[in-house]
This record gives structure tokens, sequence and C-alpha cells, in this order.
């Protein structure tokens, strides 16, 4: 059960990052596989601490209190996503040039970095629910890391064709779907 939430948490936690890479593929603006690294290390070291931080509330309340809260935390991080639909991300996928600094069409490593730091956003409510559950960091972090990487590197490939998409359309609503899915999961587990 717990594979299924790390791989499910991981695909849910970068569906934005898809959108982001689509907006900036629109844009003609590349991000080098270097900098896409940047991007997910970014999102990896922000999940782990987040995490490792839920692991820590496990210390203090009962393993099935922690795992509850944890479940719930993710059930209502993925209705607020239904409900606002409204992130930091969105500014970026309208204007993704605000991150190209130096207006070459391409992400620097340093523009990566501050660029990372902002899409990792959405891993640390998810990371300390995780964390809560006792699922495994290591695996999680790894999780989060390579759907960032995949879900940047597809969506800056494909651009136009896949802003068209129901994924492109509805990166926001899966994902909020799919972390509901996940808190319903670990509650029946």
């Amino acid at each position: 059960m717990h594979w299924i939430s790390i791989i499910l948490i991981g695909i849910a936690a970068n569906l934005d990052n898809l959108g982001i890479g689509l907006a900036y593929g629109v844009k003609r603006v590349k991000i080098p596989v270097l900098s896409n690294a940047v991007i997910a290390i970014m999102s990896m070291i922000v999940t782990f601490v987040a995490v490792t931080a839920g692991g820590t509330i496990v210390e203090y309340i009962s393993p099935h209190i922690a795992n509850l809260l944890g479940s719930l935390l993710l059930c209502t991080i993925g209705l607020w996503t239904l409900v606002s639909n409204r992130f930091s991300q969105q500014g970026i996928a309208e204007q993704p040039e605000l991150f190209d600094e130096d207006k070459n069409y391409i992400i620097s490593f340093r523009e990566a970095i501050t660029l990372g730091f902002i899409l990792s956003a959405n891993c640390l409510a998810g990371g300390i629910a995780i964390g809560a559950h006792g699922i495994s960091v290591i695996w999680t972090v790894i999780s989060i890391g390579t759907f960032s990487f995949i879900t940047v590197a597809i969506g800056s490939h494909f651009g136009n064709l896949l802003t068209k998409t129901f994924i492109g359309k509805y990166s926001a609503a899966i994902s909020g779907w799919l972390l509901i899915m996940i808190g319903v999961l670990e509650i029946l587990g």
C-alpha cells in the first residue's frame, strides 16, 4: 500500500510542474537537463525536510492518530487544490519569462534554483503528511525528484502539443483528486 502512496504522491506533487514545463515550452524558453536536475533536487530537499518533520510528529502523538492526521491533511490539501485551483505556480505558468532573468530563453543553473524552490512548495504539506504516516523518507524523496524531472522535461519538450490535452488543462484538479485518493487509501490501509 505504501508503494502506491509513494508513487502517487510523486505524481500529484509534480503535476503542476508539468503545467509549468508546458508554459515554458510554449514560450520557447528552454530548461536544460542540468537546470531541470536542479529543480528536481530542490523538490527533493524540501520533501526530505517535510517528511522528516512529519516523522517527528509521530514521536509526540500515537502512530494511529498521526496516521489519521496525515491522511486527513492529504485530503484537505487535495480539497484545497480543487477549490482554490490557484497556486503561485499559476502566475509562473502565465508569465514563465519571469524566471528567465537574463531574457535569453534558457533557464540557467542560478535561475533554476529559484524556480525549483517555488515549485517545491507543493512538496511541503504533502511531505509532512507522508512523514506522519511513517512512509519511507528516501523513497518518497526519490519519487518526488524523479517525477519532478520527468514532468518538467515532458512539459518543456512538448509545450504547444500538451497544453491542449486533458492533463495540461486540468493538472491542478488531477493533482487534488490524487491527493484525496492517497489520503483515503492511507486511512483504509
